[in-house]
């Protein structure tokens, strides 16, 4: 296997879905703007949507893919057994934890959104559509076990393509509701459910060529089994670690006007480099770490690890350089049309430049923790996990009287940073980490390049400047030829340094 082929066909899909869900926002931001409509359907989709990044975006993985190979490794027949027993009480728990969240639905939208209360209006919007979104759990949930089964067999395409289809369900539901003069919000609702419901059907047809579930609802589990639930919690919270801090500082930002929506839209932009650079990366390379343990081939386990940082700076470095110098050039281009204005943009643009110094750092913990969850080990990130979120609050938490809704993202960075230091102290300590003589050299040429590219980038929106301006109409056309540009050339420099070559990603 090849780490760079398979993040490539694992990001290409994911690519197209983040564009896809960037037209989603686009059109959001366009007829809803940063209204109670928007928050209150923000907060009601923030909550399936942590758990559909969760679970899809490599952490349900974490703790089920090492468990599943080191079944499969034995026979397929117990592989499989072990799948079943997983996939059945699954369902059961997640149906119940639906059930209670429907019951309960007031309860928790103060939970999620307790600033909502001054608002009567706006919490009664958030109760709604908190209700008809959140089955979408199940059906996510659900959608990333066979996720697990096909990443388990190296199939990396249709898992990565699977929430293409969300994006795709509630583009249409936009224009239907354009076209019939419907409440957007309402039907953005009922779209989610629906995506899950065909994102899950999408990949059972995909997976049945490797596994074919069997409902059978005992309550007799085998040891695996049970080490493997007592292993997901933990592993949910180490590896989502990014996904919990933007979550908790949603709690924190619903009591200031309009700072969900800004938050959110700053979310959505991030997310796609940390889509290519951590979850992608750390996708791909867990089922060959997590072999490569089991057949402890240390020299395979050590090419994995640098390949694996190395890759994940690579593609995380001059990304977060572009965040921090474009923020608002590309808050503009993607979001400011319609009923989001001006203000809606520099707001926006504000807090992305403070993720945008924290995505090296949400792309190394998915990949350090990775490095214990190939071991069965999913103890140590939970504790430093458990830490940096507790440090996200504390901070957040302390200067949110002072600062306001932009300390959020300044926490968040700040912690995940801090986190990143403990967990390479630790695999060093350990003698976790099989450190290369050509890793620092080359980290160092990925930074290198990454200067020099944004050297490019300052002089490209200088001289254009006219043309990302906020009343010109081709402005998006404008950033994705620059965007295209410096790409081209941080792609050449890397390439003519020797960095990005196919033949050095190879896992063998």
């Amino acid at each position: 296997m090849n780490l760079l082929s398979s993040t490539y066909v694992f990001s290409f899909y994911t690519l197209i879905s983040r564009v896809l869900g960037y037209l989603r926002d686009i059109l959001i931001a366009t007829f809803l703007g940063a209204s109670i409509f928007a928050d209150a359907f923000f907060v009601a989709y923030r909550l399936p949507n942590t758990f559909r990044r969760l679970f899809a975006e490599g952490t349900f993985n974490a703790a089920f893919i090492p468990s599943y190979t080191s079944a499969r490794v034995k026979n397929k027949k117990k592989g499989n057994k072990f799948a079943d027993e997983v996939f059945n009480l699954l369902i059961l728990i997640l149906f119940f934890i639906v059930l209670l969240a429907e019951i309960f639905t007031p309860y928790l939208v103060y939970i999620i959104a307790p600033g909502f209360f001054e608002n009567t209006e706006k919490l009664n919007l958030a109760i709604e559509f908190t209700r008809i979104t959140f089955p979408f759990l199940l059906f996510v949930s659900l959608s990333s076990f066979f996720s697990g089964i096909l990443n388990s067999n190296h199939k990396f395409a249709a898992a990565a393509a699977a929430p293409i289809i969300l994006n795709v369900v509630l583009i249409l539901s936009l224009v239907v509701s354009y076209c019939l003069k419907l409440n957007f919000a309402k039907q953005l609702s009922y779209g989610v459910t629906l995506a899950g419901i065909i994102q899950l059907f999408f990949l059972i047809y995909f997976t049945k060529k490797y596994y074919k579930p069997a409902l059978n609802f005992k309550f007799k589990l085998s040891n695996n089994v049970k080490l493997f639930f007592k292993k997901l919690l933990p592993s949910v919270l180490s590896s989502g670690v990014t996904q919990i801090n933007i979550f908790v500082g949603t709690i924190i930002a619903s009591f200031e006007a309009s700072a969900v929506s800004y938050l959110y839209y700053a979310d959505r932009i991030y997310q796609i480099n940390l889509a290519l650079a951590g979850i992608a990366v750390g996708t791909v390379s867990l089922p060959v770490l997590s072999k490569a343990f089991k057949q402890k081939n240390v020299a395979k386990i050590s090419n994995i690890q640098n390949r694996s940082i190395e890759l994940s700076f690579l593609l995380s470095i001059p990304a977060s350089l572009g965040l921090i110098l474009a923020s608002e050039e590309i808050v503009n281009a993607l979001f400011g049309y319609g009923s989001f204005n001006l203000e809606n943009v520099k707001m926006t643009s504000l807090a992305l430049i403070y993720f945008g110094y924290g995505v090296p750092a949400f792309a190394l913990i998915k990949i350090l923790s990775n490095f214990f969850f190939a071991r069965n080990n999913t103890q140590t990130p939970f504790l430093i996990s458990t830490f940096i979120i507790s440090l996200n609050i504390i901070i957040s938490l302390f200067f949110f009287s002072k600062i306001g809704f932009i300390i959020i993202p300044i926490a968040t960075s700040i912690s995940t940073w801090v986190g990143v230091i403990i967990y390479l102290y630790y695999l060093q300590n350990k003698k976790y980490l099989l450190i290369q003589y050509y890793l620092p050299i080359n980290i160092l040429k990925i930074i290198l390049s990454a200067i020099f590219m944004s050297f490019f980038l300052i002089i490209a929106l200088d001289y254009y400047a006219i043309y990302l301006d906020y009343a010109y109409k081709y402005k998006s056309i404008c950033l994705i030829l620059i965007v295209g540009f410096v790409a081209g050339i941080y792609l050449i420099t890397s390439y003519l340094t020797g960095i990005l070559k196919v033949k050095n990603f190879k896992t063998n």
